[in-house]
């Protein structure tokens, strides 16, 4: 998901309640890292500074593979606070490398529990909870596809078609959230010799990897590219906003990963991030989180998203990133030395 780096102090993104904010002496300053898009990041951190103007936050907002680079740079001298809106499979390596603080934030029982860490099933406290899940999905120029001949695919293996070459564009994985999440379902789907014969083929076709999850999508709906690999969220709010798209949920089924949140281990402001992990699991911001994202982590909140299928989670694979955690790193490594020639500078 995203775009180039950017530091959000809490003044340039919650207006007022920050001008408030500064004014009072004792407010405690977090950092939080976060590869949330960027036009929800602004509404997530006013709603949240308006509840607690006690808590001064500082955003460190960057795509899901440079944060979790960056955590990791940092492992012996953190930086962060708390991570809020980072991949589930990221924080599960974090999680390996003793980077996580472990926190019950109120109300966490009345999550659905595949978004909590699964040491709370086995009563230990959670070292992560989920906020909502993002989903793959292909955005499709119904404009360009026409006037050059491209049909709208209605599955992963469509694109591998020869009338696909040179008009497909997707993410990166190793900076991309995105990215991984599709390299991590396709090698899920169809196992480890047939998914990478899958993206054998599928280079083949691709003009170029982008750094953001949400680059290919915004290209499609512009014309630059007739077809984008992107996630559903980014698709239907072009398309809702009349971008001459279609969003296409592939056949094959969908690869999808978590944003979740959690306590850096280390942090001297336990009290704040407490705080903050308490409301961003909270009924309210998973409300919040619904306005794009169909699959949010509170039961019963969840409404239905324009452009989203209704039956959006009977698409969504079986994933399991415990193996995407594991198998990072070398997929990554496998990834690169095959496919990073076509990389955007």
């Amino acid at each position: 998901m995203m775009m180039p780096r950017h530091l959000f102090p809490s003044t340039l993104l919650a207006g007022a309640a920050a001008v408030a904010l500064a004014s009072n002496a004792q407010a405690t300053e977090l950092t939080v890292y976060t590869a949330v898009e960027s036009d929800d990041l602004q509404k997530y951190a006013e709603r949240f500074n308006a509840a607690h103007p006690d808590i001064e936050i500082n955003w460190v907002r960057d795509s899901t593979g440079v944060i979790t680079a960056r955590l990791l740079a940092e492992k012996d001298n953190p930086q962060a606070d708390v991570i809020w809106g980072l991949a589930a499979t990221s924080l599960l390596v974090l999680e390996e490398e003793g980077m996580l603080e472990r926190y019950a934030p109120a109300g966490v029982e009345h999550l659905d529990p595949k978004f909590v860490d699964v040491a709370y099933r086995d009563g230990e406290d959670p070292a992560w909870v989920g906020m909502d899940a993002w989903v793959a999905a292909i955005c499709y120029n119904t404009i360009e596809g026409e006037r050059q001949g491209v049909p709208m695919p209605t599955s992963w293996e469509d694109l591998t078609q020869p009338e696909f070459e040179g008009h497909v564009i997707m993410p990166n994985p190793n900076s991309s959230g995105t990215g991984y999440l599709d390299v991590a379902s396709w090698l899920q789907l169809w196992e480890e010799d047939q998914g990478w014969d899958y993206m054998d083929r599928l280079h083949n076709n691709i003009a170029r990897y982008t750094h953001s999850g949400s680059a290919p999508c915004s290209l499609a709906a512009t014309g630059e590219t007739v077809v984008g690999v992107s996630f559903a969220f980014r698709g239907a709010r072009l398309k809702s906003q009349g971008a001459p798209i279609e969003v296409v949920f592939p056949e094959e089924g969908l690869g999808w990963d978590m944003e979740a949140a959690a306590i850096v281990a280390g942090t001297d402001k336990q009290e704040a991030a407490q705080t903050l992990m308490d409301w961003a699991i909270s009924r309210e911001a998973n409300e919040l989180y619904n306005e794009g994202y169909a699959v949010v982590a509170y039961p019963g909140v969840a409404q239905p998203i324009e452009n989203y299928p209704s039956d959006i989670t009977d698409r969504m694979i079986d994933a399991d990133f415990q193996w995407a955690a594991v198998n990072r790193e070398r997929v990554l490594a496998e990834w690169q030395r095959r496919y990073d020639g076509k990389t955007e500078q």
